[in-house]
């Protein structure tokens, strides 16, 4: 069985997450991905180390299934071989800052001479305009894009997500307009720009409190369980915000991640408010329509806290299932890496490295019935200079020991 994106070349010249969480996925997908890196490697290879002169998890958990070469851009011998693998490959894959490519000697109209087929998807932290040379990271973008002045509770400061949205989120969606363009070419014949800001990104992932924020011109958003509106949308603690309301309650034993997310839908009501022991309020006017709940949601998962936290969070699990009531338990990242579901959808995959052992890893969250997923380890630096310089592009193994001795691999 053949892979989705088979027979498709990446030059992958990306570093930290943004850029190789997108070309990983492309990996997984099918594609063979040759990871550009300069002659010291990305620079997460020794960031974070958990073991001494070993790749870190930083590294091996967002570079799989890669090809890595060494290659100094910098020498005019590497600018040569660079761009005779411009020539063989689909796409080419960047996050350096603003320019940085422009100013290695090519641009969009060189790289087009060079290959009108290639497909140039750059990661930048912001669009055009008085942002475009800011310095951007995950929190940055988070804090840029509208996710940290919605995340938190009303009294406190503003809070990042533990989620890599700015990182991640971006490499998923430079993921697809890389598609897009490969998709469009099968039409046109010709490559194209793909440019994506983080930024941008987290605002898209955000979009639901750009809704609330029009919303608020016409009142205050019921729905959530703050008590003064201003201008702006409130940071809400773990209010959805949504249709329906939602809330972690506590329970049993306490600790830190012993609580399940529970939503309350119309429908759900009733049963809840039998099995905390409250029958009586389902048919209350005080509380039996959505309208009558909305102005006192505190005190609704008040009461369904009373209850829950004299259960452990996977009785409550069962218990609200049983009613068919939307909940999940808080897990810990424990709790995940141990999960047996996780495990058995290829979500945490176990992966032999030569130099650190066995490790674990996110498998590829997107499932495609006719092109399955192997996940296999990151490259060593330079691993395979050979297969790329000599194998593919002809270089003799003279030549190459030069290129070595001369600092350009």
């Amino acid at each position: 069985m053949g892979k989705a994106l088979e027979g498709v070349r990446v030059l992958d010249m990306t570093h930290v997450q943004s850029g190789p969480s997108c070309t990983q996925i492309l990996a997984w997908l099918g594609a063979d991905v040759v990871k550009v890196e300069s002659v010291t490697g990305d620079i997460t290879r020794s960031q974070l180390r958990d073991l001494p002169d070993v790749d870190s998890l930083y590294f091996t958990m967002l570079n799989c299934n890669k090809r890595s070469i060494t290659l100094n851009m910098k020498s005019e011998q590497g600018k040569e071989l660079f761009t005779k693998m411009l020539g063989k490959s689909d796409i080419l894959v960047e996050n350096f800052g603003p320019g940085a490519v422009d100013r290695m000697g090519f641009t969009w109209e060189r790289l087009r001479e060079i290959n009108p087929r290639l497909i140039y998807a750059s990661i930048k932290g912001f669009g055009d305009g008085p942002y475009k040379h800011y310095k951007a990271y995950e929190v940055v973008a988070q804090a840029m894009g509208g996710s940290m002045s919605t995340t938190g509770f009303e009294e406190g400061p503003p809070l990042a997500t533990g989620a890599q949205i700015g990182d991640s989120g971006t490499g998923i969606h430079t993921v697809a307009g890389i598609l897009a363009a490969l998709y469009q070419r099968e039409h046109t014949g010709a490559g194209q720009r793909v440019t994506v800001a983080m930024q941008h990104s987290v605002l898209n992932l955000c979009r639901v409190k750009l809704r609330d924020q029009q919303r608020l011109t016409h009142g205050p958003l019921r729905e959530y369980p703050n008590e003064e509106f201003g201008d702006e949308v409130p940071r809400s603690g773990n209010a959805s915000g949504g249709g329906q309301p939602g809330w972690a309650v506590r329970c049993k034993p306490g600790g830190p991640n012993d609580y399940v997310y529970v939503i309350v839908q119309p429908v759900g009501w009733g049963p809840i408010a039998k099995l905390i022991g409250r029958p009586e309020l389902a048919d209350d006017p005080e509380w039996s329509t959505p309208e009558a709940r909305l102005p006192k949601l505190d005190k609704m998962f008040q009461l369904i806290e009373e209850w829950s936290i004299n259960h452990g969070k996977w009785e409550v699990l069962e218990k609200l299932n049983e009613h068919n009531i939307p909940c999940g338990p808080i897990l810990s990242t424990k709790e995940l890496i141990e999960d047996d579901s996780l495990v058995d959808n290829d979500m945490i995959v176990d992966v032999d490295h030569p130099n650190r052992g066995a490790f674990s890893t996110v498998g590829n969250p997107i499932k495609l019935s006719d092109s399955t997923v192997d996940v296999h380890r990151s490259p060593l630096l330079g691993e395979h200079n050979e297969d790329v310089y000599v194998g593919e592009l002809g270089v003799s193994a003279t030549e190459l020991a030069e290129l070595k001795a001369n600092g350009v691999i």
